[in-house]
């Protein structure tokens, strides 16, 4: 499925690009090295823009005839987001995803990139700077948590369990202001709810086995195509809330990931009532 594109050459990519012009940034950010782009929370960094411009440089020549689609690149031309749907092949990265944990200090941020090949997602990376590793997927041969030293381990979500004893994460301040209180209520009907700021870190902690729903509702291409990917492959059931598969175009309709077709059911039914 992704003979044009080497993600293991895309994944030393990300690693490089972090070890570049991100970690040399991490906590030493300058006043004007930080600003807000749509809300006091929306933010973008010195770290997010250059490790976007090497990666970006870096793809043009590795897969000339890709199409490059990265978060600063559309926060800078909005219609390049409308060229995904019709891309034979395209490379979607998101150079710092938890850009707010990373401006705050916190040390939960992580790069991401899928592949996207005829219209579906065809392989996803989520390296961790801080942890030096990739949690990555190719369509069809699993998932698997990936060391430099070429270390391995294939990936599996949680066993499902029954609603009360279901620990996840939801990030509910996307969803319309009119449900978001009645969908918080829903979640006292859960074991536990957290949220890390941070899609990154929370694809790899579900498709770890850690927890047992992710819940999203805005949903950018870079944030959530790599990330629902490895959780199917590794095992999970992931659909938009009216039922319907997650494509790379899709911008809304809310995504919801389970352990299984049971539990995704027993959540839509009984917490994500949107």
């Amino acid at each position: 499925m992704t003979s044009t594109v080497d993600v293991t050459v895309l994944a030393d990519l990300l690693r490089r690009a972090a070890k570049a012009e991100i970690l040399p940034r991490f906590r030493r950010l300058g006043q004007h090295d930080v600003r807000a782009k749509s809300e006091a929370t929306d933010l973008v960094t010195e770290a997010d823009e250059q490790a976007e411009r090497m990666i970006k440089a870096e793809v043009a020549q590795l897969w000339p005839g890709a199409l490059f689609l990265g978060e600063e690149s559309v926060a800078a031309d909005p219609d390049l987001l409308g060229s995904l749907e019709h891309a034979d092949l395209a490379i979607v990265v998101d150079p710092v995803d938890g850009t707010f944990n990373f401006a705050s200090g916190i040390p939960a941020f992580g790069v991401m990139a899928s592949v996207i090949s005829g219209g579906e997602t065809v392989a996803g990376i989520i390296y961790d700077p801080m942890g030096d590793d990739w949690v990555m997927a190719e369509k069809g041969g699993g998932a698997w948590l990936r060391r430099p030293d070429g270390g391995a381990e294939r990936l599996s979500v949680a066993a499902p369990v029954g609603l009360e004893h279901m620990v996840g994460m939801a990030s509910t301040g996307y969803l319309p202001k009119e449900k978001r209180a009645e969908v918080l209520g829903n979640l006292a009907k859960v074991r536990f709810l957290t949220n890390y700021r941070c899609a990154a870190h929370e694809y790899r902690t579900f498709a770890g086995g850690h927890v047992h729903y992710l819940m999203y509702n805005k949903l950018m291409p870079w944030d959530h195509l790599a990330g629902t990917l490895i959780s199917q492959e590794a095992g999970a059931y992931a659909a938009r809330f009216d039922g319907s598969a997650y494509l790379p175009h899709h911008l809304d309709g809310g995504l919801l990931i389970a352990p299984d077709k049971t539990s995704w059911d027993v959540l839509r039914r009984e917490v994500f009532t949107v």
